[in-house]
């Protein structure tokens, strides 16, 4: 059966998404779209490149993720990182990140949005400095961009752009305008309404969420002591408060929701053992879901 997907944002906690892609192989079920943010792009466009779950953890866990991120002498000294912070708006540039991409994409045979069947795959990023949310590859033309020949790894790479975690991804119009792009779950961690019809129809066929959290129902309250709390919770609010509306407007139905300890977001040092339990994670929470989740029609 024809299903379509969305994947939330994540960081490193986006390995769980492999176990969950497993889980959905095993029931027969074939994404013909795929969508999502950060951690979620990354793995949207990897199975829509023609990836298998079995395929993705090999890769994982033969992948030291700690070469993802560039390395630099300087980061030795904590005031050495508070001035690149400063000046580069970021620790990280992420090119390693969209080179690691780039290249299993191209094993595949994909490179750019050409390369993959119209309107199957969509990332979302932020531009800051225009102050709104942007689809990739919908919104490309606004700035210029021929979407079909645009970098499906540099779509990634700016939708993982985790703010101060990496640095913002500059996108020139053709008039030399630059706008920062970031993170796109800053606005939209979890683009379940990507997919929605615009007009009032039945969809053409089900669409499947996957969401790297417990049900917004059960999320902790923020506790806030300091400005550095306060920092927090205003960014979980950011990443939540939209996509939880939408969700309860859903009722979750199509919702697979994977706890994951928000900690590992940013633990490219997890090791491998850390990994599999991320990976076996996803595959109990999604085999689970689906053991009840309500029959459809084989969509086509």
């Amino acid at each position: 059966m024809f299903i379509d997907g969305v994947f939330s944002g994540g960081g490193v906690k986006g390995i769980a998404l492999v176990g969950a892609l497993q889980a959905v192989e095993k029931r027969g079920l074939t994404f013909k779209r795929t969508a999502g943010t950060s951690a979620g792009a990354l793995m949207a466009s990897l199975i829509i490149a023609g990836y298998k779950g079995s395929e993705l953890e090999k890769i994982l866990l033969d992948t030291d993720l700690t070469t993802l991120l560039e390395r630099n002498p300087g980061f030795t000294f904590p005031m050495m990182r508070w001035l690149m912070l400063y000046w580069n708006l970021g620790l990280y540039s992420g090119k390693d990140l969209e080179n690691w991409v780039g290249e299993l994409l191209k094993e595949k045979g994909i490179e750019t949005f050409g390369d993959l069947p119209e309107g199957s795959l969509k990332i979302i990023v932020s531009d800051i400095t225009k102050g709104r949310l942007v689809v990739i590859p919908d919104d490309l033309d606004q700035y210029g961009f021929v979407p079909e020949q645009f970098s499906v790894a540099k779509a990634v790479r700016m939708s993982a752009s985790l703010p101060f975690f990496f640095k913002p991804q500059p996108l020139y119009t053709i008039g030399g305008k630059k706008h920062f792009i970031v993170d796109g779950g800053i606005l939209s961690n979890f683009p379940l309404w990507v997919f929605q019809p615009k007009e009032k129809k039945k969809a053409v066929r089900p669409v499947l969420g996957f969401q790297l959290s417990a049900n917004f129902e059960h999320t902790s309250e923020h506790k806030i002591t300091n400005a550095v709390d306060m920092y927090h919770a205003l960014f979980e609010t950011m990443k939540q408060a939209h996509d939880a509306r939408y969700i309860e407007e859903q009722k979750a139905q199509n919702i697979v929701f994977i706890p994951v300890n928000q900690d590992v977001t940013t633990e490219f040092k997890l090791e491998r053992q850390g990994q599999k339990k991320l990976i076996q994670l996803g595959k109990d929470r999604t085999t689970q879901f689906l053991d009840t989740w309500r029959k459809l029609p084989d969509f086509t």
